[in-house]
């Protein structure tokens, strides 16, 4: 009896130490601290790169299988705001962060990275029935200024009645970019916001006098079933170069070489900003955005890699 005793003392005493080694060796990678290829995470995305961003992190955490993201895609104003309040290590967005972001981070000792991710645009799009698919540059700045309200005052011959423009959402960074790029403090009257990108090209398809503005990475992944369904719907509007206003000017799409070249004239930036103060999983991700493999997604998905050079060739007829 006492040596059955003695065992079952040893057996639990061994299976202690087992337990224990194991927890030491490793354990549930999901509830220790992160590194930059384990551990959980939540992430913030714009939601204008929101099919870029699903493929890099799918990828990311099909090559590493002890990671576990969630993510948030939002308007650009709740993407920083939950940056901001600490809610989320690593943001996906088109702005730098301001002076007093910057100011206000330092102040609790942390050191923000930010890293150039990619070349994006901003489309315009139109009704598929609207006839209007080449719009001079100040004409398109006329519209934002409140200068233009018709389609008649673009195309004295048009019947389309008073422009609508439609953004993603009043929070988004689409807006804010028209406003910083025509130097506006308001936005004219006839500028309206619904609540996505999808959303501004469902209002555009049904609405033949609306001018819809979005993330060309939803249009521009002729791979992907959703941008391919999206460029069924509606027509993608060619800008002239600014000053050019002659019919018979070179009227540029949002295509990559067009972005790559500079002459699409609605280009901006697409970075990573991480919080972390330490290596974690927010250098993990960031690095493999940026490099060979993320790099690679992002050129698929219609946008131009900004840390991979690039060729661009021309096909004549």
């Amino acid at each position: 009896m006492k040596r059955s005793i003695i065992r079952s003392k040893l057996f639990l005493l061994t299976g202690s130490v087992f337990i224990f080694l194991l927890m030491g060796c490793g354990g549930d990678p999901l509830t220790q601290r992160d590194t930059p290829t384990r551990g959980a995470m939540r992430v913030a995305v714009d939601e204008s790169y929101k099919l870029f961003m699903e493929s890099e992190i799918y990828t990311f955490e099909s090559i590493y299988k002890y990671v576990k993201l969630d993510t948030l895609y939002g308007a650009e104003a709740e993407v920083f705001e939950e940056f901001m309040n600490d809610s989320v290590q690593l943001i996906f967005v088109n702005r730098k962060l301001t002076n007093r972001e910057n100011e206000i981070l330092t102040s609790r000792q942390i050191v923000p990275k930010t890293t150039l991710l990619a070349y994006d645009a901003v489309a315009l799009i139109v009704n598929s029935e609207n006839p209007e698919i080449k719009i001079p540059y100040d004409r398109i700045q006329d519209i934002f200024t409140g200068k233009v309200t018709t389609w008649s005052q673009i195309n004295p011959s048009s019947q389309l009645g008073n422009i609508s423009v439609v953004f993603d959402h009043y929070k988004s960074g689409n807006p804010r970019y028209f406003k910083e790029k025509f130097n506006l403090d308001t936005l004219p009257a006839c500028c309206y916001a619904v609540q996505s990108n999808q959303e501004v090209i469902n209002y555009v398809e049904r609405n033949r006098s609306a001018l819809g503005v979005i993330s060309v990475n939803w249009i521009s992944d002729k791979r992907d079933s959703v941008s391919n369904d999206f460029l069924s719907r509606i027509s993608v509007v060619g800008i002239s170069t600014p000053g050019d206003n002659d019919p018979a000017a070179s009227f540029y799409r949002p295509y990559q070489a067009y972005i790559a070249e500079g002459l699409y004239p609605f280009i901006r930036e697409v970075y990573c900003i991480n919080r972390q103060t330490y290596h974690g999983l927010a250098y993990g991700l960031s690095a493999f955005v940026a490099s060979d493999k993320g790099q690679l997604i992002i050129l698929h998905s219609g946008l131009v890699p900004a840390t991979q050079p690039i060729r661009i060739v021309e096909i004549k007829k």
